[in-house]
């Protein structure tokens, strides 16, 4: 057995398996014969839950297609996906291996990973039309992930965990296992006699998980992984409530554009202040740079309060926060992405579907010409003004122009879709099939929040 993997340890014996069928219930509604993906790590918690959501699938005449992710960030980890592959062929459950290309970050590589794992996991749920994405996160991985927030200075909103259900572009996220420990869960393999990787980095006190989890395990056994995902429910079903007010509030003064910006209502805004809803206003903001920034998560409270408490007052008239340029013009605010923050170019292939920046899914029609590359409009935004005049593109703001997704030659820009703009007669012939649509990571409205 590859060095880093292990049987089942010695867990504890006692305890039923969790009832898969109850934990599931809440989180409906299903389709008839249901395919789940299933996000397995070969953990013994992503292991766990791909047996218990194999019987469940069964018993409904459905299936599931377990996606293990081989990042490239570790040495053992094409080993590893080889053996969770040969777990699942022995169970008669499907198996695919998804494969991270690409240079190695240097630095913040945990969260690099996270967003590569769920890029590769949701792109091939949307390939294959599966709705349902299971991932492996239990009550132990709440309380962290709650104590962190806690650290960092969170809101109540932080402070609500991860959601039992998030709505994706073409997913939901299904988190069944978050009340459940993984003792159990580890009980539960024993009983199957099914083992599990050890992944060394789960030790690694380099990461603040980690600390974190070493510091809740000096508590006594169980009781502030209660108390702590017990909080985060209950803030989640506040938040829940909350959102779905606040959403039907936002929609007064914020509007979304298919060019992947927002712009505010300065009087709205500046009203929500004098009412006194400094509270909604912040949050409000935070949840517009999420949306422009391309990231799943507002900036933290201290920048944020600052920047609401400058809008609300009429100044400045250009700021930056989040990945974003906030700017007043003609009496509205306009929320953009910052030029400088943008993802680095990137080649696309003919025929490749892509999100891009964490807010535009690309896709390159199979008759496009190889050698691509798609990155930010940047500089060539004038060029192709100049070329576009007076056309309603030229109504979007310099600052958005430049922001959009374009596609490169070997001589300069070929396509920026987004503007309707295709090089000499490219619009008829190989890039006709070459579309771009603002689909950012986070919704606006935080809209699926759900925890049960």
């Amino acid at each position: 057995m590859p060095e880093g993997q292990s049987r089942a340890r010695a867990a504890p014996a006692s305890g039923a398996p969790p009832d898969f069928a109850a934990l599931m219930a809440p989180l409906a509604p299903f389709e008839a014969s249901p395919h789940l993906a299933v996000a397995v790590s070969g953990g013994s918690d992503s292991m766990a839950l791909t047996l218990l959501a194999q019987d469940w699938a069964r018993a409904r005449g459905g299936r599931i297609t377990a996606l293990t992710v081989d990042h490239g960030l570790r040495a053992e980890a094409a080993a590893e996906a080889v053996q969770v592959a040969a777990w699942c062929a022995a169970r008669g459950i499907d198996h695919v291996i998804l494969t991270r290309t690409g240079p190695a970050p240097t630095s913040s590589i945990q969260a690099f990973a996270r967003a590569a794992r769920y890029g590769l996991l949701e792109a091939w749920c949307r390939a294959h039309f599966v709705l349902h994405l299971l991932l492996g996160h239990q009550r132990e991985d709440q309380a962290e992930t709650v104590m962190m927030r806690q650290a960092r200075g969170s809101g109540v909103d932080g402070l609500a965990g991860m959601a039992s259900v998030v709505e994706r572009g073409a997913v939901r996220l299904l988190r069944p296992l978050l009340g459940v420990s993984r003792a159990q869960l580890r009980a539960f393999l024993t009983a199957r006699g099914q083992g599990w990787i050890e992944d060394p980095s789960n030790r690694n006190p380099a990461f603040t998980r980690v600390r974190t989890r070493d510091d809740l395990g000096g508590a006594p056994p169980g009781s502030t992984m209660a108390h702590l995902a017990a909080t985060a429910a209950r803030l989640g079903r506040d938040r829940a409530a909350r959102e779905a007010d606040d959403a039907r509030r936002l929609a007064r003064f914020v509007a979304l554009d298919p060019a992947g910006f927002a712009t505010i209502d300065a009087a709205g805004f500046a009203q929500a202040k004098a009412d006194g809803a400094d509270a909604l206003g912040t949050k409000a903001l935070g949840a517009i740079l999420a949306t422009i920034g391309g990231s799943e998560y507002p900036p933290r409270s201290e920048p944020l309060e600052r920047l609401y408490r400058q809008l609300a007052a009429g100044l400045p008239r250009d700021l930056t926060l989040g990945g974003c340029r906030i700017l007043r013009l003609r009496g509205r605010i306009y929320v953009c992405r910052e030029l400088a923050a943008v993802e680095a170019p990137r080649p696309l292939a003919p025929g490749q579907e892509t999100r891009w920046d964490g807010r535009f899914q690309v896709a390159l029609g199979p008759a496009a010409p190889a050698g691509l590359a798609l990155g930010a409009l940047g500089g060539d935004a004038c060029v192709v003004a100049r070329e576009q005049r007076k056309t309603a593109a030229l109504r979007l703001p310099a600052a958005v122009r430049a922001t959009l997704p374009a596609l490169r030659d070997s001589k300069g820009v070929v396509a920026v879709p987004a503007l309707g703009y295709f090089k000499g007669c490219r619009e008829e012939a190989e890039m006709a099939a070459c579309r771009t649509e603002f689909r950012p990571i986070r919704s606006l409205t935080g809209a699926g929040f759900t925890i049960v």
